[in-house]
């Protein structure tokens, strides 16, 4: 019998529906008003109305969730950084296991985070050897604003490298807006460089939580990460049989 769909997958996948209309809205907005643009350049955010406010307006809100443990609609996976997360198991925890996989789980997300270096150092060429230019920097993070959701619903390349099952115990979860917003690094003005802090704030907070409370991102020590206890089922094609 096939498995019903949980909220949050549907959600999600409503998501991923906006996130590709708006990523479509701002291509059609490159190529018939390419002025709205202009947003991105200095302190025009200030001066200016643009519908790319709008995006950043939600980018920002979406980083605030991040960082501000109240909103109840976050996934296991991105909330586990907060105490309001961790349901510790009934056994006692095997700390040297722990800091194995953190360890282990660390090296390779440092290996996710080269391998995305080497990526922005092909697109910093592109920028600085004048074969595209901010708008199509800003176009390819809103690229991957799509492309983050297909990674937690569809596939996600970097599971090939962090070995984990699911979006849930992902040691990575969080750097989804640092990511995003990295194209957009090259940018500068205010619109660009805000929304990289705030994303560098994200990030800065979640690795210092990993380094303060690790019991909270390993399912051994953690319950709520146990496929087992799995409400959001994000990934039902990776661990269906897990929870049964």
């Amino acid at each position: 019998m096939k498995e019903p769909i949980s909220k949050m997958r549907k959600n999600y996948i409503s998501r991923l529906s906006a996130r590709f209309i708006i990523f479509v809205f701002f291509v059609f907005l490159f190529l018939f008003k390419p002025q709205f643009f202009s947003v991105l350049e200095g302190g025009r955010f200030f001066t200016e109305l643009s519908p790319l406010h709008l995006l950043w307006v939600i980018w920002m809100f979406d980083m605030l969730c991040q960082l501000v443990p109240v909103w109840k609609k976050l996934p296991v996976g991105s909330g586990k950084l907060f105490r309001g997360r961790f349901r510790p198991i009934r056994e006692t925890v095997n700390y040297e296991a722990l800091r194995s996989h953190i360890i282990a789980a660390t090296r390779a997300a440092y290996k996710v985070f080269l391998l995305w270096i080497g990526l922005l150092s092909v697109i910093a060429a592109l920028y600085y050897t004048h074969v595209i230019g901010k708008e199509i920097l800003f176009l390819i993070s809103a690229c991957f604003y799509v492309c983050d959701l297909i990674c937690v619903l569809i596939w996600c390349p970097f599971r090939l490298i962090m070995k984990n099952k699911c979006c849930t115990t992902c040691r990575i979860f969080n750097w989804d807006h640092l990511m995003m917003m990295s194209p957009m690094v090259f940018i500068g003005g205010f619109y660009s460089v805000s929304l990289i802090l705030a994303a560098i704030a994200v990030f800065l907070l979640w690795e210092t939580c990993i380094l303060m409370y690790p019991e909270r991102f390993w399912e051994q020590s953690n319950a709520a990460l146990k496929c087992s206890e799995c409400t959001d089922k994000l990934c039902t094609q990776y661990c269906r049989k897990l929870r049964k």
